[in-house]
């Protein structure tokens, strides 16, 4: 959560189906993170900042949308995601790319620092 009105979703967005990843690599990263290994992954990133786009007056807080581009990586998010461990993301946000200020942007590693917290949402009509 960014503040009362305004809230933080991350996405990771792969440049490769996982039906491309070599599966002995895949098993080589997991075994290595059950071992207590912590890969790391790279991404070039975008932030978004706007209001949402369905309108809803219960809704009006603002999304913040930070979306990373997988560069290297594949492998290690997709064992990661199967052996249920970590992995670290280097992120390269491109700030004149991105639909936010610059202001926002400089927020971004507080935020990212916060625990996290569950958004409260209401019934949509």
């Amino acid at each position: 959560m960014v503040d009362a009105d305004a809230h933080l979703y991350d996405f990771i967005v792969p440049m490769v189906p996982p039906t491309w990843n070599d599966r002995r690599r895949v098993e080589e990263y997991a075994a290595l993170m059950e071992r207590g290994t912590v890969p790391t992954a790279v991404a070039i990133s975008t932030l978004v900042v706007c209001q949402s786009a369905h309108g809803h007056a219960d809704d009006p807080a603002a999304h913040w949308g930070l979306t990373h581009f997988l560069l290297d990586g594949h492998h290690k998010l997709e064992a990661a995601a199967t052996a249920r461990r970590p992995v670290r993301l280097l992120s390269l946000l491109t700030l004149g790319e991105s639909l936010a200020e610059t202001e926002n942007a400089a927020r971004l590693p507080d935020l990212r620092a916060q625990s996290r917290s569950a958004r409260a949402t209401g019934q949509l009509t």
